[in-house]
């Protein structure tokens, strides 16, 4: 196995690189609320990551003039906005230029392609409250770090998807979420639960049963990549399971199971020992939660049993 292709991801050396591409990845995500569909858990408001960074799913274009999609190129380093038609904008995100400058010219450059974009300003999630047209704050933009960055969510991406691929209930795809800044897959039981409080995420997210597994580059309460998994609602027998490989670990702050990047780069399998983790965090939690048996097996590729 070329672990040279996991790379390192030290959230101290490039924390402030992060927040700034953190913040950039919000415009994209009020864009898609604003424009998309409603969906159930909010699956309308994610956006993906491809071969060239994030980007939003095609929205429709306000003007009625066809379909918009907007990106982060990480390879370019560049926030782009595209009209189906083939017009096609480009922002630059360096070197080192503010959110709020980037904001402003994406806006802009969206204006021209579909007609002015009302997006509430206020980052979400984040514990910084500056509006995003207003925040010259957040502006370090290392291309270095975010190539690590990019080349590690996308490994990390690839074990996302295989862990959702066999499971036969309803599942979500590879979703990049703009507001923790994080990579995850949800798989659902199929049963409703009532949300904990009335909070407009929580009342349209949390509304029904489900196992995530994820992964992100840090923050500052966990400041090192990592996979995470959980289940909702919360169990109290969730954290003492026996979890693979070794190095995982049940978070009780965090409330979620931890395999450090670290870990999983320094596996003799890096994707096996990432794939072992999501299986068996599934696995158990299934148990735990009482999820059906077909369901439980079917995501480690099982097939029900033919009756």
């Amino acid at each position: 196995m070329n672990n040279e292709r996991w790379s390192p991801l030290p959230y101290e050396a490039w924390s402030a690189t992060c927040e700034t591409l953190h913040a950039h990845t919000q415009i994209l995500g009020k864009l898609a609320v604003a424009l998309a569909p409603p969906e159930p858990q909010l699956q309308h408001a994610a956006l993906h990551l491809t071969a060239r960074g994030w980007e939003t799913r095609p929205l429709p274009a306000p003007d009625h003039s066809g379909a918009l999609v907007v990106a982060l190129d990480l390879h370019d380093h560049h926030a782009v906005a595209e009209h189906s038609d083939g017009r096609t904008h480009r922002v630059a995100l360096g070197p080192d230029r503010p959110v709020a400058e980037v904001t402003r010219d994406l806006l802009v450059a969206v204006r021209d392609l579909v007609g002015p974009v009302q997006i509430n300003m206020t980052p979400q999630e984040t514990p910084w409250t500056t509006p995003l047209d207003e925040d010259f704050e957040h502006a370090t933009y290392n291309p270095a770090h975010v190539d690590a960055y990019f080349a590690a969510a996308t490994q990390a991406a690839l074990v996302l998807a295989a862990l959702r691929a066999p499971y036969q209930g309803r599942s979500t795809a590879v979703n990049a979420w703009w507001g923790t800044f994080d990579l995850a897959v949800s798989l659902f039981s199929g049963r409703s639960v009532e949300p904990p409080s009335n909070d407009f995420i929580m009342r349209n997210s949390a509304n029904a049963e489900q196992i995530e597994i994820g992964w992100w580059p840090g923050d500052a309460r966990h400041p090192h990549a990592a996979f995470f998994a959980f289940a909702y609602p919360p169990r109290p027998s969730l954290g003492d399971g026996s979890v693979s490989p070794t190095t995982a670990h049940w978070d009780a702050e965090l409330g979620e199971y931890i395999l450090d990047w670290d870990d999983v780069r320094n596996a003799q399998d890096p994707h096996g020992a990432a794939m072992d983790f999501g299986r068996s965090v599934i696995r158990h939690a299934c148990a735990v939660c009482e999820w059906d048996q077909n369901l439980a097996s079917s995501a480690e590729g099982i097939a029900p049993p033919v009756i």
